[in-house]
């Protein structure tokens, strides 16, 4: 494993790497989500590159920049498990610095409009503005062909999906599952923010995506039937406090009537103080 904090370093080394070249972009404070997008870009690929960075731009005024966990030591020592000395694969670890991404005077940025207006976008301004720059800059400095991102942040992936096509990357979007805990609470790096009693309140997340499944599994097709079935499972947990619940096209996002193509139920919820969010495809 090597580890660069530099983009010069980094630029170098990228310039030496023949064969494919996978990147599974982080915040660090690493879970098995994310050692599972690291394990099947070293399988896909001959040289896998993570970078490490916790993005400011990314965070509302009021969210957890400064309380966000970070461990790079312990980030390290988690990758160092899945690679191999006698492994011909290369895995790199790319840990920028916030001077390194937004030099002084910075002004650039990259934005995805109708996609970013709904849901994650609707509850945190300005997120997905500083999600799509910090990628397509993690994208130009590392240069890939493949890059790997996990289905728990769906607004995201479908964001990301977007701006890669506008902008003519050529790289492929590998979207992988959500993992999970034992009890289906989709692993996430602010998990570690829940009490004992919220981590076991958590769980309703999954519950009530889990009985909307059911009845669209059963032929239920009106989306407010499967909304209604979220809310009010949700509604049992007095630790819960709904932000969103949406039955929304996979592609487009927009909020649906009847179910007939692939689709997306999804939400956001805060437990305690903490914000989680999950969600099911459909189809």
């Amino acid at each position: 494993m090597n580890l660069i904090s530099s983009l010069s370093d980094l630029r170098t080394k990228r310039l030496s790497l023949l064969g494919t070249v996978g990147l599974v972009p982080t915040m660090g404070y690493l879970h098995s989500g994310h050692l599972s997008l690291v394990s099947r870009a070293m399988d896909e690929c001959e040289h896998v590159i993570v970078t490490i960075f916790v993005n400011p731009t990314q965070f509302g005024a009021n969210e957890d920049l400064s309380k966000y966990p970070r461990d790079l030591e312990r980030d390290l020592n988690l990758l160092s498990s899945l690679s191999s000395p006698s492994s011909a694969k290369e895995l790199i670890v790319w840990n920028p610095s916030a001077e390194t991404m937004y030099p002084l005077g910075y002004q650039t940025w990259v934005n995805v409009e109708a996609l970013t207006n709904p849901l994650e976008g609707a509850m945190r301004p300005g997120h997905f503005k500083g999600v799509t720059t910090v990628v397509s800059k993690l994208f130009n400095a590392t240069q890939p062909h493949k890059a790997y991102f996990g289905q728990k942040d769906a607004q995201q992936v479908a964001v990301i999906r977007r701006m890669t096509l506008d902008l003519n990357f050529p790289i492929e979007i590998v979207v992988c599952p959500t993992m999970r805990e034992d009890d289906g609470l989709a692993m996430s790096s602010r998990n570690k923010y829940l009490n004992k009693d919220e981590r076991t309140a958590a769980t309703i997340l999954f519950r009530s995506l889990s009985e909307a499944k059911k009845m669209y599994e059963a032929g239920e097709r009106n989306a407010d039937v499967l909304r209604n079935k979220m809310k009010e499972v949700l509604a049992s947990e007095p630790l819960a406090n709904v932000q969103y619940v949406s039955c929304a096209d996979y592609d487009s996002l927009e909020e649906l009537n009847m179910i007939e193509n692939k689709s997306l139920l999804s939400m956001a919820v805060f437990i305690g103080k903490t914000r989680l969010i999950d969600n099911f495809v459909l189809g």
